[in-house]
Order: structure tokens, then C-alpha cells, then sequence
């Protein structure tokens, strides 16, 4: 697997190694090894799977402390434009984001570290996203916050007024109102 380091460090895009022939493809799609060779040292604990059509957007999304969570996202069918905001206090890159094209066709994949925002937009007629987590859920401590902060100021490549949310996500505070107890350079 190709790792891929993004601007914010921690924030890991990877790349199986796809072996096709007439038949189909292969492709290890987790492997241990790998994630630790990129120091990542997590157990995952919880898989779990989302469907949705276009436009939907879901996030930003996060669970706070003691039951922060860091996710590994792929996406099976279709297509979306995934972002990760480091929400990290004292963090170098704190209020920065990054976003990248997930899909069936590139294959590529993201871990998202603990203390990050996350969420994602449809950009096909249908996706389907797996994710591997290394926390339970827990909904007393889950927070998010706006989509459309004007502070992040993400890049959604759409028109805004195109979005699909569900009603949580509307609710959301913005980024300088959201509850954090995310401290960089703490163990998370």
C-alpha cells in the first residue's frame, strides 16, 4: 500500500496496490503492518457502513474526550469529496483542512486521526462508505460543527444551497462555538 502524507501530519491518504486481470481485481484494503510502518498504532474496534445519495453531506463529525475516535474511510460505490478539519488546540494546523476525492474507481482511503472534524459530500448518484474505527460510539460525547463555517471556509465544490443535511447536521455550532477538549501534543 502506498502511504501518502497530507499537508496536516497524522492525516494519512493510502493507496492499495490494485492486482487486476479479465476476471477483476485484489486488493488488500487493511493491513496491520502497514498502518504501523506509518506509526500508526491502533486497534480497531468497530466497523461500520453508510449509504447515501448525492449531495448529502454528513459532518463535520467528532467525539470528544476520553471517547475520541480516529477512523480509517474508504468508499465502495461511488463517489465523494472528503474533508478532515484539525481541531487540535495549540495544534500548528489547527482550524486547517483537507479534503480529498474518495471513490470506487481510485480506491484511496483516509485515516483520520483523533482530534479531527470529519464529514463528507456525495458527488454520485449513490455512495457507499466503509469505515474502521478504534473507539466505541458513544452519543453523549459526540459534537460537530457547521458544515459552512466561515472561518474553515471549506471548499465543497458545489453550490451550498445544493446540500442535503439531515437535521443534526444543520444544528451544528460554528467552529469557534463548537465544544473542543482536544489538546495537541496530548496522547489522543
Amino acid at each position: 500500500m502506498n502511504i501518502i502524507n497530507t499537508d496536516i501530519p497524522g492525516l494519512l491518504l493510502f493507496e492499495p496496490k490494485v492486482f487486476g486481470d479479465k476476471r477483476g481485481c485484489f486488493f488488500d484494503s487493511y493491513d496491520e503492518k502497514t498502518f504501523q510502518s506509518a506509526g500508526i498504532n491502533r486497534t480497531f474496534v468497530r466497523d461500520s457502513q453508510t449509504e447515501s445519495s448525492l449531495k448529502v453531506l454528513r459532518g463535520l463529525h467528532y467525539q470528544l474526550q476520553p471517547f475520541s475516535l480516529a477512523k480509517f474511510v474508504r468508499v465502495v460505490i461511488g463517489k465523494v469529496l472528503d474533508v478532515a478539519v484539525d481541531i487540535r488546540k495549540g495544534s500548528p494546523t489547527f482550524g486547517k483542512w483537507v479534503s480529498v476525492e474518495l471513490s470506487e474507481e481510485n480506491r484511496k482511503q483516509v485515516f483520520v486521526p483523533r482530534g479531527f472534524a470529519h464529514g463528507y459530500l456525495v458527488l454520485s448518484e449513490k455512495a457507499v462508505l466503509l469505515y474502521k474505527f478504534d473507539n466505541f460510539y458513544y452519543p453523549e460525547y459526540e459534537s460537530g460543527i457547521v458544515f459552512n463555517d466561515k472561518d474553515l471556509n471549506i471548499d465543497w465544490q458545489i453550490d451550498l444551497k445544493e446540500i442535503v443535511l439531515s437535521e443534526r447536521d444543520k444544528e451544528h455550532p460554528p467552529f469557534k462555538e463548537a465544544k473542543n477538549n482536544f489538546i495537541y501534543g496530548k496522547d489522543l
